[in-house]
């Protein structure tokens, strides 16, 4: 990264975009608190990423940040329903509350009829919709997905960019899309444009 300097308000529909190898994926690990910067600073809500321990920035992934890959990771012994609730039964939340939360974050990306079906049975759209309903389900302030539509026909990026809009619109999360796609980066109220590790447009 070189001289990036951004901030991003609360409840923002964000595209980072840019050809692969432009920095994005360096951008959204520092945002993470995966990477730590060389120099500068990097804040979210107050924390000062670049200056916490190991023990804040754990914290900070566990209960502030969801992350949605471009490989939807879903666990293949677990039904759509339990891989939602899976991060808040590692959490010691009580499964009735957390099958609670987790069928309300289902219905939200459209797969309350799908809950009880298997990764193998879903398709890849339904599998990535999955993963975005795992990634909010503990209530993150930040949303990260890395090329979320990486792997997917048009259909199933169309009903994947639906599921992050209403998230979007909703104000569930400020929602950080990774992406080299122009129609998704269309799709966010906000497009930062990288190469070459600079920001080279922001609108």
């Amino acid at each position: 990264m070189d001289g990036v300097s951004l901030e991003i308000a609360q409840h923002e529909f964000v595209a980072l975009n840019g050809p692969s190898g432009c920095g994005k994926s360096t951008l959204m690990h520092l945002l993470a608190g995966i990477d730590r910067p060389t120099s500068g600073a990097i804040i979210v809500n107050g924390l000062a990423l670049h200056e916490a321990d190991e023990k804040a920035l754990t914290s900070y992934r566990r209960h502030h940040l969801g992350i949605v890959f471009q490989f939807f990771n879903l666990l293949p012994t677990m039904s759509a329903l339990e891989n939602v609730m899976f991060p808040l039964l590692l959490q010691r939340v009580a499964r009735g509350p957390a099958e609670k939360r987790a069928r309300e974050m289902l219905a939200l990306v459209g797969l309350e009829e799908r809950a009880g079906h298997f990764a193998h049975q879903l398709s890849g759209g339904e599998q990535q919709r999955t993963a975005i309903a795992r990634a909010l389900v503990h209530r993150p302030q930040v949303l990260i997905a890395d090329e979320p539509t990486g792997n997917l026909d048009s259909a199933s990026t169309a009903a994947v960019m639906r599921a992050l809009s209403s998230i979007a619109e909703q104000k569930l999360a400020t929602l950080i899309v990774v992406t080299h796609s122009e129609e998704v980066a269309r799709a966010a109220s906000r497009r930062i444009c990288m190469r070459d590790g600079k920001l080279t447009s922001d609108q």
